[in-house]
């Protein structure tokens, strides 16, 4: 196959496209300050452009992807593909902290029979042991993100008309970059994991700062949330408080409370942030995941009992505004 690195126009499409039409299709955010954020696309999703690619290059040349994410939203995914094997790069939007940025995803697929064969490859990580949700020798691949992967496939399929095929994923420096991850913590080694609820990784420390801390000191009664999601319930669940945005720097934000707070948003960020370590062991690699479990909500309300502060309510709701946890 030619055409590979990327050429320089290529790249630069997926640094640069900020426009304004982006938000309106999902793409990107527009923050309080009125700039906009682009949103990245996750480990799962680009797996899944690459392997689209992979079976619309039987056909002809591909350069892009129409991917429906997790989410329901979709996404014009720039990738490249000819013969068979498709290649997309890890795009992180304008998220500055994201160690898989920047990585190649490939894609080798091999028409067979009927019905779908997926394939974890070279940089792909796998379970180290046996857990509750993976037998160990499993890839890491989390469930929306194998959805989204097959659904990839079965759309590719069914606009050439092949009945089935065979498709190997791989992720060139996926195993290097596996390492710097929290994978060896909860027992996966040899790569990085596919994971994605939604199809997007948010931008949100990229605009965080000074700013942040400001409002925060100068709240009479605040509420400190992690994400859009969180940003939403909490004003609904607080009217009477000032919500700030904080992202993963809980920490910097809880610094900068005078007198009382509240902790308000998915269990993601708030549970790591409390515990660094609470997937390990567990077999699970999202928290999201975890806690649809009877086993991760019981963990989440020992470790909000252990945490309970007259300074500090912490509150974790669900993706529809209910709370499962509180710590008051």
């Amino acid at each position: 196959m030619t055409g590979f690195p990327y050429p320089e126009e290529w790249v630069s499409r997926v640094k640069d496209d900020t426009s304004r039409a982006l938000v309106e299709e999902g793409r990107a955010v527009l923050t309080a300050s009125g700039s906009i954020l682009r949103r990245g696309i996750t480990t799962g999703a680009t797996a899944a452009a690459a392997t689209k690619a992979a079976v619309l290059s039987f056909e002809d040349k591909v350069s892009e992807v129409d991917l429906l994410l997790p989410c329901g939203i979709r996404v014009a995914v720039p990738v490249s593909g000819e013969e068979g094997q498709g290649r997309a790069v890890k795009d992180p939007g304008d998220y500055p902290e994201d160690r898989t940025a920047g990585l190649i995803f490939r894609a080798d697929a091999v028409l067979e029979g009927n019905g779908i064969t997926i394939r974890a490859g070279e940089g792909i990580g796998r379970f180290t042991r046996d857990t509750p949700r993976y037998e160990k020798g499993e890839p890491a691949i989390s469930p929306p993100a194998r959805e989204c992967i097959l659904t990839a496939i079965h759309e590719a399929l069914s606009e050439t008309g092949y009945t089935g095929v065979s498709v190997t994923l791989s992720v060139i420096g996926g195993i290097e970059a596996g390492a710097d991850t929290l994978n060896p913590k909860v027992g996966v080694e040899g790569g990085i994991s596919l994971l994605g609820t939604t199809g997007f990784v948010e931008p949100w420390d990229d605009h965080l700062g000074s700013a942040m801390e400001d409002r925060i000191r100068g709240a009479d009664r605040v509420v400190i949330t992690t994400g859009r999601i969180g940003l939403r319930i909490s004003r609904l669940l607080f009217p009477d408080h000032e919500v700030v945005l904080a992202g993963s720097r809980i920490g910097q934000a809880l610094g900068a409370v005078k007198g009382k707070a509240v902790l308000c948003g998915l269990p993601g960020l708030i549970l790591k942030f409390l515990v660094l370590d609470i997937l390990e062991g567990t077999g699970f690699q999202t928290v999201e995941e975890y806690m649809a479990t009877e086993e991760g909500v019981l963990r989440m309300q020992t470790i909000l009992r252990e945490q309970r502060s007259p300074n500090l309510r912490i509150v974790v709701v669900d993706r529809n505004g209910g709370i499962i946890g509180d710590s008051q």
